[in-house]
């Protein structure tokens, strides 16, 4: 089954012509089915790049996913149109009496901000909170993932002086975990943060499991014992030249910036880099998607405020 989306989203044509299938709602509408409900909360700069990242990983899966792109109150985006976010987005405001199978909050790039002095805070604070009550499942990722251990549970990531930057051997800590079902003993992932919650800390809060991670990377993928919660310190949905990217812009600033570990062949920022995480990345959002979304929130999505989840594949 695939993806639907708002007819005309930019991403469809970019994902159609990787043979990704994404369907228009008009056509949705016509199929006689409970599709899921997820929302991203997208809190990228560079917006519509973040869409056919996310959106491409989410269509990997027998399920139909109906798609709302959230956008906050709160901000205004000084990198995306607003006549894109006009068209294709709709506030929190909007939906937040609205129930949701699944919600993805991504990163932002705010790395040296203590979370109080981000402008959004407040509100972003309010959506957590939301989420414990109207998602089955929310997935965090990178910065959203340190921010949400923060506001939940207290814990206090620590911002390193070098930034950890490139690609990774990670491994699964649970050897029967339904989110790691089907992973190699090692795998690649690419990271690009500052933060850091180490691997002590988090043993501290016995609702939580780290699930996969390593000694140089720390706590890779983190849940909390029923899995409506799921935390991603690095960035699976990254393209190959994302870092890549990065790396130019930092260079571009005069920064003294390091080439990412283990990513451009020989070092060399000459050499177009390879893509060596995507089947990772897809099993691991196909994982979520079916054990701790599609196998856990009720058929009446009514149900879910009411917070009457059945979790059978517990970690």
């Amino acid at each position: 089954m695939p993806i639907t989306v708002q007819d005309q989203l930019p991403a469809i044509a970019a994902l159609r012509n990787e043979n990704v299938f994404v369907m228009p709602q008009s056509r949705a509408k016509t199929q006689e089915i409970r599709p899921m409900r997820l929302a991203i909360l997208n809190l990228m700069p560079n917006k519509v790049e973040t869409e056919v990242q996310f959106i491409r990983l989410l269509a990997n899966s027998p399920l139909q996913v109906n798609v709302d792109l959230l956008r906050l109150d709160t901000h205004r985006s000084k990198n995306t149109s607003e006549q894109h976010l006009d068209t294709f987005y709709r506030y929190f405001s909007e939906i937040k009496d609205n129930n949701y199978d699944a919600l993805i909050i991504t990163g932002a790039p705010l790395a040296h901000l203590e979370y109080e002095n981000v402008g959004y805070w407040q509100e972003l604070e309010v959506i957590l909170d939301w989420a414990e009550s109207h998602v089955t499942s929310t997935l965090f990722s990178c910065w959203a993932a340190h921010a949400s251990l923060f506001h939940h549970y207290g814990l206090k990531r620590e911002l390193k002086k070098d930034k950890l930057c490139g690609v990774f051997k990670h491994q699964c800590f649970s050897e029967h975990g339904a989110l790691t079902r089907g992973f190699d003993d090692d795998f690649l992932v690419p990271h690009s943060r500052y933060g850091n919650i180490s691997l002590e800390q988090i043993a501290t809060v016995p609702e939580l499991e780290v699930l996969a991670g390593s000694d140089k990377v720390g706590a890779y993928l983190v849940k909390n014992q029923s899995g409506s919660q799921v935390f991603i310190t690095g960035h699976p949905e990254y393209e190959a030249d994302t870092l890549a990217g990065e790396y130019a812009r930092d260079v571009a600033k005069g920064a003294d910036a390091a080439i990412p570990e283990n990513y451009f062949l020989n070092d060399d920022p000459k050499i177009e880099p390879s893509k060596t995480w995507q089947s990772h990345a897809f099993l691991l959002f196909s994982n979520w998607l079916n054990y701790y979304v599609y196998q856990t929130t009720p058929y009446d999505i009514k149900l879910i405020s009411q917070d009457v989840r059945t979790n059978n594949y517990a970690e």
